[in-house]
């Protein structure tokens, strides 16, 4: 068994920095294990987006980054997280005290150090296998020849031309980016001939196939949507009666659409007259691009649209940013912030530039006074938007993977600009602090709004990390009426840290939410006494810490979670208390973000996506034809064998009742007390006793069930239509002989005995010599299939195999009494994905793999393996920046409290494509009852624990409302149906609902929420809001 992990890298010995000017030791190699060069216990979650091959490249290329100030950071950090093979950072430039607005690695003793300089060392520190240096001189042909990527941020025009050139003749790839304020651009010119492998990063799709006809017209089977596309390519394997069709050396054949479940794949009668059964599989192209450079670009652009309510908008900003640079470059500075005359300077030599293009754009001269205006601006979530869309295309340049930005990218959030405050040339001016880049676009006012804010972060994950370093840039909560507050329950583990940018090897184990805020307080030491970090899950059970003071105190929250109903809670509660909620996920290199805005938006849980599909039991258990099928079996395996039967076992040995509780309750009673027989009087004594249960489970999983469903099943048969059982979704499957050289055999003994001596608390072992000779020692009986045995074909096919109650009395009295055990209790194992010495993901891959064997499906590596069993969310850095970048743009929205739902944006990014788009929030659905129109961010407020006869008279005589029905939570409180007592309605509400629950209400409750059934004044049945009853 091969061991592909790194030791966890020391905090003393491990980050290579260095400061050089001479670039002759760059070939620094990539640390590697013993199995391969990619440590998989810290980039899992990013191998699952990019994959082996393309990290391999990426470990092979040397990226420079010129200009460290919040976007050039924000870069290098997100590529030194993926892991290249060295970065070099150029800016010899002193930091100035306004950097502190977006670059979180500088601190204010820094200001006046050269800004690369001052960060390396804790951009080093977060990756030990990537090298990180300092470039000192200048940016000289022979420097920039020993990069394969080169970054420019913060450069002057006339010097990215004088620097493309050179990449131009050496080959190498050259991308520029910068953000003015809420203005961005990224530009790439990656050479004449830059091959894209792998265009979106989807796995490839595949199907079965019903039939083949001599034309090439492929029908899928059972009416399954084919889901390709025109131009797409695929070959074939399995199919029956043109088996020369078959094989990745024949084709691949182009498709043609001609519907849902059919497509077309020319002229095929060479290989025979038609075809029936077997699976297609699309085969991904490469796709060569032809970059302009850079001074071609600039006359002849091409754009890659991110908002297509603004369709001009890219042409506008090419000019801009053109007169931009010739402003500075002729004034030697960057216009004033609001200064009216510099505006209108910039704005004439725009049009002075457009005038001269072959295509002139339609120049909207607010939008060109703005970039003048904001030109001096500095935003940390334009730096992460940036930084994170750029990171992508450095290692689309490394790589190969994924279509690159091709070749201008402008973007703006000119909406996040406040209404609420009058921005004038003295409120936009330098104070001579950390926020001036902020205040340069903003104004003083509005930025003192912003740290005034009161902003609950629930999570502090991937999305967590990169929000609070971006809350600290902006200096959300650091004013005298500001706080924030932050709840992880986690604690970091190493795969974390690929992404998780704030937590370092010597703080696994710790808490997440501490970790965190202790770091962004480092990045703005203003955090001190304005940030708190809890360690509880936001739930019903922990409503006493967050109560209603606390909820109530909010400004806004925003969410960093993974988990659907934790989301769903917390919009619970943010409906209830009426505050905003920013909403954002990712998955690879997608990302989303949802805006909540109260009495104006739906809310997350007003919408949702369809559920997973779910396996059929019956395929699972008899007729798998995917490796995600053999997998879940696997993994469903694993919990039967080593959790559940454990958990049962202690159980029966510490419930004396618990056997009239398995009586009592439905399922398969007779098997659950049967296990919990055979692991209590076959129990192990000794390792030698598990590796012998190991190889007889091998047995019977992969040869003996084997061998019974082909007994019941012959191959031959047929259907009671006349057709082969065995076809379509139905693979005949093979048992497999055991063969200890076999190294998928070996493992799965191996796997299956350590786990079996952790239930039983015995030591177990890795010996292979020992396992050897240990297997070779086990006497395995011999198998007869037996006759008249019923396997369902369907999961509507009752077998009827419920065992009587006499079968179950049976063994029930056949269980050994529990006392002759004394203290005897089971380990369960519970499913831990990342410890990769549990054995619990080397079971899974060794089990579905051969179950993948007995079926002829293809099998997987333990990557994919744990991927699937882990349900484990590809994520990448990349992605993450940027999707906060974006949720920190609508808060500004949110703080400057907007009320039209047109200024806000929901964002759905793929930096795949790369795609970018925005739409409108969905307005909050509108109903009514008694011709009044509420929405769910209504409801009945009522001040005063009245009584039950009360509420009902109130409701009608001040609504016209007659309640039929009231409940709190699973309690009814009261029924018209039903006869009330007197004493019941004259009960305080509070009263009726701790009488009918037989539950105290809590002391931190200060309300009670109602749901009622009501009829209008017409006597129908009308839906209406809650009612809020306040009780304290």
């Amino acid at each position: 068994m091969t061991n592909n992990r790194f030791p966890v890298p020391s905090k003393h010995n491990s980050t290579h920095i260095s400061q050089t000017n001479s670039m002759d030791k760059m070939d620094v190699e990539l640390p590697a294990t013993d199995g391969g060069d990619i440590d998989y216990g810290l980039y899992s979650r990013q191998v699952y987006v990019l994959g082996a091959d393309a990290m391999k490249k990426m470990s092979a290329s040397n990226i420079l980054i010129v200009g460290l100030k919040g976007l050039g950071v924000e870069i290098a950090k997100n590529i030194i997280l993926a892991g290249v093979k060295s970065v070099t950072l150029y800016d010899p430039a002193p930091a100035q005290f306004a950097d502190l607005s977006s670059q979180f690695f500088l601190r204010e003793e820094d200001v006046g150090k050269p800004r690369a300089a001052a960060s390396l060392q804790r951009l080093a520190e977060l990756n030990s296998y990537v090298p990180v240096r300092v470039l000192s001189g200048e940016l000289t042909e022979e420097a920039i020849s020993k990069f394969q990527v080169i970054v420019l941020t913060e450069t002057p025009l006339e010097q990215q031309l004088k620097i493309n050139d050179i990449t131009r003749r050496l080959g190498i790839k050259f991308i520029v980016a910068d953000i003015r304020g809420l203005f961005g651009v990224a530009f790439n010119d990656f050479g004449n001939d830059f091959v894209v492998h792998d265009q979106t990063g989807e796995e490839p799709i595949h199907g079965m196939i019903a039939a083949i006809e001599s034309d090439g017209t492929v029908a899928c089977l059972d009416e399954q949507r084919h889901g390709l596309e025109d131009g797409d390519f695929v070959t074939f394997t399995e199919v029956k009666g043109m088996e020369s069709i078959n094989g990745e050396s024949v084709g691949p054949f182009k498709v043609s659409v001609t519907g849902p479940y059919t497509f077309r794949i020319g002229d095929v009668s060479r290989f025979g007259n038609g075809g029936t059964g077997g699976q297609f599989r699309q085969v991904k192209q490469s796709k060569v691009l032809r970059f302009l450079s850079l001074r071609e670009a600039l006359a002849k652009p091409e754009f890659v649209i991110t908002d297509f309510a603004k369709f001009d908008r890219p042409a506008a900003l090419h000019v801009g940013f053109q007169a931009l640079h010739a402003f500075t470059q002729a004034s030697g500075r960057l216009p004033v912030p609001r200064n009216e005359a510099d505006s209108l300077e910039v704005l004439e030599i725009a049009k002075q530039i457009n005038a001269k293009s072959t295509e002139p754009a339609e120049l909207a001269e607010w939008v060109i006074k703005e970039l003048s205006f904001q030109a001096r601006g500095d935003l940390s979530p334009m730096a992460a938007l940036f930084g994170g869309l750029v990171a992508q295309e450095v290692l689309k340049a490394a790589s190969g993977k994924f279509n690159p930005i091709f070749q201008w990218l402008y973007f703006d959030s000119l909406e996040s600009l406040p209404k609420s405050v009058q921005l004038t040339e003295a409120s936009c001016a330098s104070t001579g602090t950390r926020y001036d880049g902020s205040i340069h676009v903003f104004g003083r006012e509005f930025t003192q709004l912003v740290r005034n804010q009161r902003q609950f972060l629930v999570g502090a994950g991937a999305i967590g990390c990169e929000m609070l370093k971006n809350w600290a840039m902006m200096g959300l909560g650091t004013g005298p009426e500001g706080y924030v507050y932050v709840t992880d329950m986690d604690t970091i583990e190493k795969s974390n840290l690929n992404r998780q940018f704030l937590f370092r090897p010597w703080d696994l184990s710790k808490q997440k939410s501490t970790t965190a805020a202790a770091a962004v307080t480092l990045m703005n030491p203003q955090l001190a006494s304005h940030i708190q970090a809890f360690n509880d899950r936001v739930g019903p059970d922990t409503e006493n810490v967050f109560d209603e003071d606390f909820w109530l105190s909010l400004s806004g929250v925003t969410n960093a979670l993974d988990n659907v109903d934790a989301r769903k809670y917390v919009d619970r509660r943010c409906v209830y208390f009426c505050k905003p909620l920013l909403e954002s996920g990712t998955l690879g290199t997608k990302g989303n973000t949802q805006i909540v805005v109260p009495h104006l938006t739906e809310s997350y849980s007003s919408s949702q996506d369809p559920a997973d599909k779910s396996i059929p039991m019956c395929t699972l258990k008899h007729f798998p034809h995917q490796i995600e099928h053999t997998i879940q079996w696997a993994r469903d395996l694993f919990e039967g064998l080593f959790k559940q039967q454990a958990e049962e076992v202690n159980m029966y040995l510490t419930q004396s009742n618990y056997v009239d509780q398995v009586l009592s309750q439905g399922g398969n009673q007779k098997e659950q007390l049967e296990n919990i027989k055979i692991a209590l009087t076959k129990k192990p004594e000794t390792f030698d006793d598990c590796v012998v249960w190991g190889r007889l489970k091998f047995e019977e999983y992969f040869n003996n069930a084997i061998q019974q469903l082909i007994h019941t099943f012959p191959k031959d048969s047929l259907t009671s239509s006349g057709q082969p059982f065995w076809s379509g979704y139905k693979r005949a499957p093979d048992p497999i002989v055991f063969d200890s050289a076999n190294e998928l055999h070996f493992d799965f003994v191996v796997a299956a005995a350590n786990l079996h001596a952790f239930n039983y608390g015995i030591e177990g072992s890795r010996d292979v010599r020992y396992f050897k000779t240990a297997i070779s020692n086990v006497i395995v009986p011999e198998f007869e299939p037996r006759s008249g045995v019923r396997i369902p074909v369907n999961d509507n096919d009752n077998v009827g195999a419920n065992s009587t109650r006499d079968e179950i009395e049976i063994v029930a009295q056949s269980l050994p009494a529990r006392e002759q055990y004394g203290s005897l209790r089971l380990n369960p194992a519970d499913f831990e994905k990342d410890d990769d010495e549990n054995f619990h993901i080397d079971f899974i891959t060794a089990a579905s793999n051969l179950r993948a064997t007995n079926y002829g499906i293809v099998n997987a590596d333990r990557h994919k393996t744990k991927l699937i069993a882990g349900r484990i969310i590809p994520a990448i850095a990349t992605t993450t920046a940027l999707v906060t970048g974006l949720v920190c743009l609508e808060l500004y929205k949110m703080i400057d409290g907007k009320k039209d739902v047109e200024d806000y944006k929901n964002g759905f990014v793929n930096l795949a494509l790369p795609f970018l788009t925005f739409s409108e929030p969905i307005k909050a659905q509108a109903l009514k009852y008694n011709d009044k129109t509420f929405t769910l961010w209504d409801r009945f407020d009522i001040n005063g624990d009245i009584s039950l006869q009360q509420l009902i008279d109130l409701f009608q005589k001040e609504h016209g409302l007659e309640i039929t029905m009231l409940s709190s939570g699973v309690s009814m409180l009261y029924s018209s149906f039903t006869v009330q007592k007197p004493q019941k309605l004259a009960m305080p509400i509070s009263k009726v609902l701790e009488t009918t629950s037989k539950k105290p209400i809590p002391p931190h409750v200060k309300a009670l929420v109602l749901e009622m059934c009501v009829n209008d004044a017409s006597g129908e049945d009308v839906e209406v809001p809650y009612a809020r009853i306040v009780i304290r």
